[in-house]
């Protein structure tokens, strides 16, 4: 069972693309990292200010929710760009399968 997708290769496969896709990628989780210690800091700095009582507790749930949070939040962000940056998202959107070459899974009902 061949399609057209599988005829072509990713454009990720060339390695000149895929550097440069991934270095963006990493580019964008450095900003991220920055973002993330600025959030957990203020955080912080808020529960200070409001006379909260800080514990070892406070400051590792503090820091693992607001930064794993942003974390997630930009590592996901970050795969869009991959994705839309590096040709994938253009691939995808061409990607017509053959009728001959089409799987039942794939058809909706009343596709002939």
């Amino acid at each position: 069972m061949s399609r057209r997708l599988n005829e072509r290769r990713s454009r990720l496969s060339d390695p000149q693309t895929a550097s440069a896709a991934w270095a963006r990628y990493r580019w964008i989780m450095r900003w991220v990292l920055g973002a993330t210690l600025g959030a957990v800091g203020a955080t912080i700095a808020y529960l200070k200010a409001d006379g909260s009582e800080i514990t070892l507790f406070t400051l590792i749930a503090a820091g693992a929710g607001v930064g794993l949070s942003v974390l997630l939040a930009g590592a996901l962000m970050g795969l869009i760009f991959l994705s839309a940056g590096s040709g994938h998202d253009a691939d995808v959107a061409a990607f017509r399968p053959d009728e001959a070459d089409g799987d039942w899974l794939d058809r909706r009902p009343g596709d002939k």
